[in-house]
């Protein structure tokens, strides 16, 4: 199926079931909903992306209050998190000037007095809360000067009454201070949502999961979740309703990505690898030049299924840094030649991708195969001479850099595209990859730490997946240690210890330029500082760059290589691929400003010897989520750890889309903290789809239905 279509195409060669498209209130502009109105309408819009009746509907409360629940003022320690209590506001005064003017009031019970603040939407609060009446705050506490404080808390009139008799929880929507300062706070919100929820009836929420399934795992009703997630009675129906809604995002993914799958099992043809020849026989019985690890053999075996059977091949490779990903691609490129098909290697640097050729033209250099080299520096009568060669099918093999995907690039024959660390390319570039052969090529993705997306992809099951587990013989783990600037001195001590031993370091910096907005060293005054512990002609240093041209790059990264430097200085394009045995200590200087992934390739770039190696993270302020990267850091080095801490930390991304990273577009579900209801979804999702692939049955009628309703997409999501 092309990549261009949506997933209503996998049903059009069959009977469609007729799909009525009368309107539906849920349609309805928000602006024609009583309490709306144009300009409240236009902030709705603006602010939460609220643009008719149905998305009001989804806007879900992000928890709820059981108003009949009130701590006192004393109760709040420096454990408590959220309170709510009630009191009366005393001395309302607005303090401070320009950006650091603020409204504070005094909230006193019975047992003490608390303090109130809002730096935003003061004219608003300042005109709705007065002196003397009693009110009822919820909000996140903290202290200033030991006394317990709330930041813009919700507040509102109160008197015991209005706890009397109540037995349900009251939504708190999400809001904005721009709302807030409009009358549109989480209460207004929730007013709106209770005036939606009196028009609509089951038929505008209807069913879309077959009876027997809901039978079978004793869900509540669709109409019923959707009144009961805002409005519930108990904490038990809230629960209920939660676990149906969170289930049906999930099932639905599922569903469509399992009949995307299905799709390209079926309709998208593959170029067949029919045999084992004589390339891929006479390399690994003659020049490979170790024995593989058994994940390497059941890896291949993989390949070799997946590109025999005349479908298109997608698989994802994950091995952690060092376990031999590499010698995996040039067995399957091996393959491809010995069934007459090209193969292209791209990878995300003009550093990788020259190591990639100097490997593998090292690996080659005694079989008949011809490998080809195309960057952007590529000179142009090489580029002639590449472009040739491969139209007119001479060249089996070419590594490169994004330069592969340009246009005036054609293959004669390509049959597998093979992608390294695939984090570094957008999805609709690794998408350009396919419009180079008139039968799509087999794509195989290489990475050291999937990033949210693919891995996303991997929990719904749409990839194939190999893991490649075991670390060939004599590889130590390397040592991660966390320090501040206070023990500069002493990593610096540190690393010329190793030099002394005949080692060799990285010191990677994140930036190359001054910069106002950000408060640490760049790569220029970084370098400075080193040469002022280090200083020649004692010690050598090299510095690598993105401003470089190819020249000086190579030429200092071969210095290196050499040994003919002991520091490599470094921005992050050092990140993958380099391999130098002999350097033995990383340090990552302000290591608070590097995801997840980057921190593990860099890591990546030592203990690639035989000796001890070390990576040390310099840091100076750390937020709570840098905090959290770098504790990850310095516990595992486990890849798959790692990129399930970073997709808990950053989010997904959206699997159907070419985000990245980022929210999903599920309202309710989260990948990780609701693993086990995604279990469930995709083993119910995957046996409907056993028996029902078309979704023909009666009872199936109605989530045939809803998934050809949907909006179409571009079906991103098969390119991995």
């Amino acid at each position: 199926m092309p990549a261009d279509k949506s997933i209503s195409h996998y049903f059009c060669h069959k009977q469609a079931i007729p799909i009525t498209s009368s309107p539906s209130i849920l349609d309805s502009p928000i602006e024609y909903l009583k309490g709306v109105g144009p300009l409240k309408a236009d902030l709705l819009k603006k602010e939460l992306g609220i643009f008719t009746f149905g998305d009001l509907l989804e806007h879900f409360p992000n928890r709820h209050v059981d108003k009949t629940t009130i701590n006192t003022i004393a109760d709040i320690s420096a454990h408590t998190d959220f309170v709510q209590v009630a009191g009366i506001i005393e001395d309302v005064a607005i303090m401070g000037e320009k950006r650091s003017k603020r409204l504070v009031a005094q909230l006193r019970d019975r047992t003490g007095s608390l303090e109130l603040c809002w730096f935003q939407g003061i004219q608003w609060v300042e005109k709705n809360i007065h002196p003397g009446k009693l009110y009822l705050v919820f909000g996140k506490t903290g202290f200033f000067n030991g006394r317990p404080q709330i930041t813009h808390p919700e507040i509102e009139p109160w008197s015991p009454a209005m706890a009397e008799g109540k037995s349900f929880l009251e939504p708190v929507y999400p809001t904005t201070e721009k709302l807030k300062a409009k009358g549109l706070n989480g209460k207004q919100i929730g007013k709106l949502t209770m005036t939606l929820m009196e028009m609509i009836s089951p038929k505008e929420i209807q069913e879309t999961l077959p009876q027997s399934l809901i039978s079978t795992l004793k869900l509540t009703g669709r109409f019923n979740a959707y009144c009961t997630i805002h409005f519930p009675k108990t904490v038990e129906e809230y629960e209920q309703a939660l676990y149906r809604l969170k289930f049906d995002e999930f099932f639905i993914s599922q569903v469509r990505l399992g009949l995307t799958r299905l799709s390209r099992h079926k309709h998208s043809r593959g170029v067949v690898f029919e045999k084992v020849g004589e390339y891929f026989n006479t390399f690994y019985r003659q020049h490979l030049p170790f024995e593989l690890t058994g994940a390497q053999k059941r890896v291949l075996k993989e390949i070799r299924a997946d590109t025999g059977r005349g479908k298109q091949m997608n698989r994802l490779l994950q091995g952690d840094v060092g376990s031999g990903k590499t010698i995996v691609a040039l067995l399957t490129m091996l393959l491809a030649a010995d069934n007459g098909f090209q193969s292209c290697l791209m990878a995300p640097t003009e550093i990788l991708a020259n190591q990639h050729f100097l490997g593998l033209s090292d690996l080659l250099k005694d079989m008949p195969v011809k490998i080809g080299l195309l960057t952007g520096s590529t000179k142009a009568k090489e580029r002639r001479r590449i472009l040739h060669e491969l139209s007119e099918g001479s060249l089996h093999m070419i590594t490169g850099t994004h330069a592969l995907i340009e246009d005036p690039v054609q293959f004669k024959n390509l049959g597998l595209s093979i992608i390294d660390e695939q984090h570094r390319f957008g999805v609709a570039q690794r998408a350009k990859l396919w419009a180079k052969a008139v039968i799509h090529p087999h794509v195989l993705v290489m990475t050291a730490t999937p990033i949210p997306r693919t891995l996303a992809m991997t929990a719904y099951g749409d990839l194939d997946y190999s893991v490649m587990d075991e670390l060939p013989p004599g590889r130590q783990p390397v040592t991660t240690v966390h320090r501040n600037e206070m023990h500069r001195v002493r990593v610096m001590d540190f690393i010329r210890s190793e030099i002394e031993k005949g080692r060799q370091a990285y010191i990677i910096f994140p930036l190359i330029e001054e910069s106002e907005k950000l408060d640490y060293e760049n790569l220029m005054d970084g370098y400075e500082h080193v040469k002022a512990f280090f200083p020649e002609p004692k010690y050598w240093i090299s510095m690598l760059h993105g401003r470089q041209t190819a020249d000086i790059k190579e030429t200092n990264m071969q210095r290196f290589v050499k040994g003919d430097t002991q520091i490599m200085v470094s921005t992050t394009v050092i990140e993958v691929g380099v391999n130098v045995p002999n350097a033995s200590i990383m340090v990552i200087e302000n290591a608070e400003k590097f995801g997840l992934s980057q921190l593990h390739q860099l890591r990546g770039r030592v203990g690639r010897g035989s000796e001890k190696s070390y990576c040390i993270l310099l840091t100076s302020k750390l937020n709570n989520d840098a905090r959290e990267r770098i504790k990850t850091m310095c516990a595992t080095n486990d890849g798959f750890k790692i990129a399930e801490k970073d997709l808990e930390l950053r989010g997904p991304g959206d699997i159907e889309g070419t985000r990245q990273s980022g929210a999903l577009n599920f309202k309710l579900a989260n990948l990780v903290a609701d693993k086990e209801i995604l279990e469930k979804a995709k083993r119910e999702a995957e046996n409907l789809l056993s028996v029902d692939e078309e979704l023909s049955s009666p009872e199936n009628v109605l989530l045939k239905n809803y998934l050809l309703m949907q909006k179409g997409k571009t079906v991103w999501s098969k390119i991995s």
